[in-house]
């Protein structure tokens, strides 16, 4: 079966500098770039020019794109219906869905909360959004151009450790060949309060250095299974959502974790994943879990 990256486009200058990463790493990946504008189509008398502009819109698109990367493969689509529910049935076919965070265009765009969350809280793929001006993991050429800056940083919850956010993460490091942070922030126990400051400095050194060794152990797996990937592991005592967005300045991705749903409403993704999406300025993946 072909390996597929599928991007989101709506026209704005956030889609674009999503179909644009999503592009280097369907290179990455040796796998084909499925180009989807999805939007509403009410019957009204313009709508054949409606039509036309979404064609033209995935159309210039694969054209850029294929000039910037000559060996990249493309394939574009037109979806009519609610932009939500098409990427998410589009998505079923990838094994990556790419997505502009932020953005206003072609119809109803990705502005965090239209269409990102509703994507993010039901797709069975990881999702990654992308802002306009991320800062692209290999520049703007051909991944075989450029390594990677910074490090990918993956978020962990050392009580309820998904596997699918750190495979997602270990992989994406050995593909790029970049360095891993593992980030565990973890919050005093109910009887100290809400104030970090409350529990004695050499008690809270002691509690970090017993989940330093936990989180070790837990990464054992991982990194024989992976042993090229470089891996730093920080534990720091703090709301989760603040160490991790601390830890991803400059980093060239983020990985967060997100439970599969089971309601077929509503746009629940957990505190920290939605606090990392509305405030860090790195490309974000988003992996789904049981």
């Amino acid at each position: 079966m072909t390996r597929t990256v599928t991007v989101g486009l709506d026209g704005s200058r956030e889609s674009h500098a999503a179909a644009r990463w999503a592009a280097r790493e369907a290179l990455r990946r040796s796998a084909r770039l499925e180009l989807v504008l999805a939007w509403e189509n009410d019957p009204y008398p313009y709508a054949t020019a409606a039509d036309e502009s979404a064609e033209r819109t995935v159309r210039e698109a694969a054209a850029d794109l294929s000039r910037r990367y000559p060996a990249l493969e493309t394939r574009t689509r037109c979806l009519s219906g609610r932009p939500s529910k098409m990427l998410v049935g589009a998505a079923e076919e990838a094994d990556l869905l790419v997505l502009g965070s932020r953005g206003l265009g072609l119809a109803v765009g990705f502005l965090v909360g239209s269409v990102a969350l509703p994507v993010v809280a039901h797709v069975s793929r990881p999702v990654v959004l992308v802002r306009a001006g991320a800062a692209a993991p290999y520049g703007d050429g051909p991944p075989d151009e450029a390594e990677p800056a910074g490090e990918i940083v993956v978020g962990l919850d050392l009580d309820r450790p998904p596997e699918e956010p750190l495979t997602f993460a270990f992989e994406t490091a050995a593909r790029w060949a970049a360095r891993l942070r593992v980030v565990h922030g973890w919050g005093l126990p109910p009887a100290y309060g809400a104030r970090e400051s409350a529990v004695p400095e050499s008690l809270a050194e002691e509690m970090t250095g017993e989940k330093d060794e936990a989180l070790r152990m837990l990464l054992l797996p991982w990194r024989d299974k992976w042993p090229e990937v470089d891996v730093d592991r920080q534990v720091s005592l703090g709301w989760p959502a603040r160490e991790l967005l601390q830890a991803s300045s400059g980093a060239p991705l983020v990985v967060v974790g997100r439970r599969r749903r089971t309601a077929p409403v509503g746009t629940r993704i957990g505190s920290v994943t939605h606090a990392v999406l509305h405030h860090t300025e790195a490309p974000v993946a988003v992996v789904p879990h049981d």
